[in-house]
């Protein structure tokens, strides 16, 4: 079985994280506003443990001279070079082709679940473009 148990859905509430080692790897557990999203705790750029990160919002531009706070509660910046990742996507925001490596993740009587299996493996920039 791949599904692993990784805590109750009452201690993870919108905001919050949760980490754990699952066969050896650390998952990060993030509650993005009610959506759950499970990710390597590993950043794609230097090996961060991105679930250190802060978990905040970011600058957008709509146009020249023009900038807004968006995306809040769903960017999370690695602790090492301040990378941006969006949740739940995982795709940088300094060098789109980079992804944290993402899982499954699902709830089951009270119980949040991830799918080891389902691990979409990190791929960098070099990988992209192949």
């Amino acid at each position: 079985m791949t599904e692993r148990v990784v805590c109750a859905t009452e201690d993870l509430p919108p905001g919050s994280r949760v980490v754990v080692s699952v066969d050896r790897i650390e998952i990060g557990v993030f509650n993005i506003g009610g959506e759950l999203v499970a990710i390597r705790n590993r950043c794609p750029h230097a090996g961060a443990p991105m679930c250190d990160g802060l978990l905040t919002g970011t600058v957008v531009s709509d146009g020249p001279q023009q900038r807004r706070w968006a995306h809040d509660g769903e960017i999370l910046r690695c602790p090492w070079h301040g990378w941006e990742f969006k949740l739940p996507e995982g795709r940088s925001l300094v060098d789109p082709p980079y992804l944290l490596s993402t899982y499954e993740v699902r709830v089951l009587d009270g119980q949040v679940l991830v799918d080891t299996a389902s691990g979409r493996g990190t791929r960098t920039r070099a990988e992209a473009r192949t």
